[in-house]
């Protein structure tokens, strides 16, 4: 069937449904339309993706499928466009920020940083000079304030650039000595970037998850159950109904029903490949990649450190100059000057050759600016890590629910909810007790279990619908014959 055709029947397949009302089959479908029977079953699994369609299964053993929420696209609807392109301008506009706000971090960051120091440098070599000619200056208190914070502002920046592992090489070596044991570290704009914005996840869990599905499909016949698409995706039950539609949709399945009543879904041409090596889940049950927890940053806590510790100097010389900028404001005589705070007023003489009013300089250049700056640079990260530890939890939670929704599915009896749990941190997430129970309440309203309790008063559940359902899942496997997906010996090349 061609593309063009394809679409053709599938618009038509959508008004017919839109015409009627209550449920109808793929054999409905098939005659309402004039499609071939595989054609129409294909088709309906699209439009249950599409319309978030609800499938029953009758006592007949036949599905029927369901619109109730109707027939807005989740694809092709006004909102749906109208939310796609929003997302979009959102992602692009936010990137161009983003540049922009990263470029800015650079050199606010390092170029303030550099300013200050020389600023201080400047400072203490002016008030060297004027103590030794004249010794009664350092009886002025605010001078020898300056000279005392010009000193350890002279004595970080020695630290900072010739001792901390900003400045050390880290590919070659160290005063002769080869550095050992070192990692190998990222360019520092790069460090930057990764302390205020952090990092892209370099594994795509979704990816994974896909490749995971796949490979299980691949290594149970192409029929997976609905439990088990839970347990490979920590999926609720109508997530994963949702979601297992989408699949079927995007990999050719379709749900069947069989002859007990039990919904199956059914993958058979993902079936026919010729790598046959990834196929990992044969004889090892059921399993599924865990997510890994995201980290703040790719630097070292200590690199983080010292971007905390430049950003503070830069927030302690921003909020100097600011205040004096406001307090001590226009100097306008040699004796204003020399009673004025030694860093400021040396700072003022100086930018008098650049205006004839530096106050207003040193007021928003050297005050306002790198203050508004420090704060977002201090704002950022912590919103950010805020915002990490929600996403953490969420991850934690679906990892569980992985584990959850499996060890229910192999254990079927006596199930409690301490059995679910795993001493990885990824798995863990908080309150650990209301999460346990989460996941046997989200498995029983898929399937009803019984339950009991022994002497002491713990609870254990009986999935006997669900085991019931995974003989069905294993009969359905059994009778498919794998030789059926053997592509054979190859009877055409075009390359002969």
């Amino acid at each position: 069937m061609t593309a063009v055709t394809d679409r053709t029947a599938y618009r038509k397949v959508v008004e017919t449904l839109k015409r009627r009302r209550k449920g109808l089959t793929a054999a409905d479908l098939a005659a309402a339309t004039a499609l071939p029977l595989a054609a129409a079953r294909e088709q309906l699994s699209r439009a249950a993706d599409e319309f978030r369609g609800r499938l029953k299964v009758t006592e007949s053993s036949e599905i029927l499928y369901e619109f109730p929420q109707g027939f807005t696209s989740r694809y092709t609807s006004l909102g749906a466009r109208l939310g796609r392109f929003m997302d979009k301008f959102v992602r692009v506009g936010a990137a161009f920020l983003s540049w922009l706000f990263k470029a800015w971090i650079l050199v606010m960051l390092l170029g303030y940083f550099a300013l200050f120091m020389l600023i201080a440098l400047a400072a203490l070599f002016l008030s060297v000079a004027g103590n030794s000619s004249n010794s009664n200056s350092r009886s002025r208190s605010h001078s020898g304030g300056g000279f005392i914070l010009a000193s350890h502002v002279f004595d970080l920046i020695i630290r900072l650039w010739f001792y901390s592992e900003l400045t050390k090489s880290l590919e070659g070596s160290y005063r002769g000595r080869p550095v050992r044991n070192q990692r190998r570290s990222q360019p520092l704009h790069r460090a930057v970037f990764s302390f205020v914005f952090g990092e892209k996840d370099a594994v795509d869990a979704e990816a994974a998850e896909r490749r995971a599905l796949i490979a299980y499909l691949c290594a149970n016949r192409g029929i997976i159950s609905l439990p088990e698409y839970m347990a490979l995706t920590g999926a609720g039950p109508l997530e994963a109904e949702e979601r297992i539609l989408g699949l079927c949709a995007d990999a050719g399945g379709y749900p069947e029903a069989t002859e007990e009543g039990t919904i199956v879904y059914r993958f058979q041409d993902i079936m026919r490949r010729a790598d046959k090596g990834d196929r990992s889940f044969a004889g090892e049950g059921l399993s599924a990649p865990l997510t890994r927890l995201r980290s703040f940053s790719a630097n070292s806590k200590t690199m983080n450190a010292w971007f905390g510790i430049i950003n503070s100097v830069n927030l302690l010389f921003g909020g100097y100059f600011f205040y004096q900028a406001l307090t001590t404001g226009v100097i306008r005589s040699t004796e204003h000057l020399q009673a004025s705070p030694r860093i400021y007023g040396i700072t003022y003489a100086l930018a008098t050759a650049l205006t004839d009013n530096p106050q207003p300089v040193l007021l928003i250049g050297l005050g306002l600016v790198p203050l508004v700056f420090s704060f977002f640079f201090w704002v950022i990260p912590a919103l950010r890590y805020i915002r990490l530890g929600r996403q953490n939890q969420g991850i934690k939670r679906r990892n569980l629910r992985k584990i959850g929704f499996r060890k229910i599915w192999e254990k079927l009896r006596g199930v409690s909810a301490a059995d679910i749990d795993n001493p990885a941190p990824e798995c863990r997430p908080e309150p650990l007790a209301a999460e346990q129970e989460k996941i046997i309440a989200e498995m029983g309203a898929y399937s009803q279990p019984e339950v009991e309790a022994d002497e002491s008063g713990k609870i254990f559940y009986n999935f006997t619908e669900l085991e019931r359902e995974k003989k069905v899942l294993a009969s359905s496997r059994a009778a498919v014959n794998s030789a059926d997906f053997d592509l054979g010996k190859v009877v055409f090349d075009s390359g002969q």
